[in-house]
């Protein structure tokens, strides 16, 4: 479960994100305080996970030899 966590943090802040959302709409009931401190977090864990992206895209492309990639 850990490898698939560490493996998939973006598919999983995107599952987070929808379900915080739909929570927000559909619970009428929530302090809009504690909504906006959740958000907050959420936004805080979200730059967590791109910059994990980033360096997971950095380290893969540290594999490909200088010339051998071609661009548009």
């Amino acid at each position: 479960m850990i490898e698939f966590i560490k493996g998939n943090p973006a598919r999983l802040y995107a599952i987070a994100a929808t379900i915080l959302a739909l929570v927000a709409h559909y619970v009428r009931d929530l302090p809009d305080v504690l909504i906006l401190a959740v958000v907050a977090a959420t936004l805080g864990i979200g730059e967590s996970v791109q910059r994990l992206e980033d360096t997971k895209t950095r380290e893969a492309g540290a594999d490909v030899p200088t010339g051998t990639v071609s661009g548009p």
